[in-house]
């Protein structure tokens, strides 16, 4: 039996232009799996908390020490597969990342095929745009820190190239090296 392969679009909301990525995963692919395969994608680092929203509900991992849990409609999400999220073309749920920064990302379901012999997923398959910088404050503030950046005579211009890494580019997207990360995850 062949198994079902979703091709996944992922857009950071707010992001001008868009900062996204074309992936494809296994239909049976664990919520958490999923988790770390947007991180590792996007470029984010896994410091910070995160869920993801269908409807109403909130799927997100149940710490232990979490004594409020029962109070709450969140959904602990560890044997959760993504087909029981999306399962048909277009669904969409979407993923929040560092409550602080709030970055949100629509995950949308595009394609549904079968797998292709030799191929290891999950594989990226296209992508624009470097994912923002941890912490830096938000879509807004990402904006901002790029619109400064486009300034060597702003007055915050030399603070936030010694703030980022000095080869950062906004535009900068390489999809072998996205799959190479992705690789070491399998």
């Amino acid at each position: 039996m062949e198994d079902k392969i979703f091709q996944i679009k992922i857009v950071l909301r707010g992001s001008k232009p868009k900062i996204w990525r074309r992936l494809l995963i296994k239909s049976d692919m664990l919520m958490p799996e999923l988790h770390e395969v947007i991180q590792t994608s996007m470029g984010w680092n896994n410091m910070h908390l995160h869920h993801f929203i269908k409807y109403d509900s909130l799927y997100t991992v149940k710490l232990e020490d979490d004594d409020f849990w029962d109070e709450k409609r969140d959904i602990d999400y560890k044997q959760i597969m993504i087909s029981e999220l999306l399962s048909k073309k277009h669904d969409k749920i979407i993923y929040e990342y560092d409550f602080g920064d709030a970055w949100s990302h629509d995950v949308i379901l595009e394609e549904i095929n079968f797998s292709e012999y030799g191929v290891k997923y999950p594989v990226c398959i296209d992508g624009k745009m470097s994912c923002p910088p941890e912490d830096c404050g938000g879509i807004g503030a990402y904006h901002n820190i790029i619109d400064i950046l486009k300034n060597p005579e702003h007055k915050f211009y030399e603070n936030y190239k010694d703030w980022l890494d000095e080869d950062f580019d906004p535009e900068y997207f390489n999809i072998d090296e996205v799959n190479s990360l992705l690789n070491l995850k399998k």
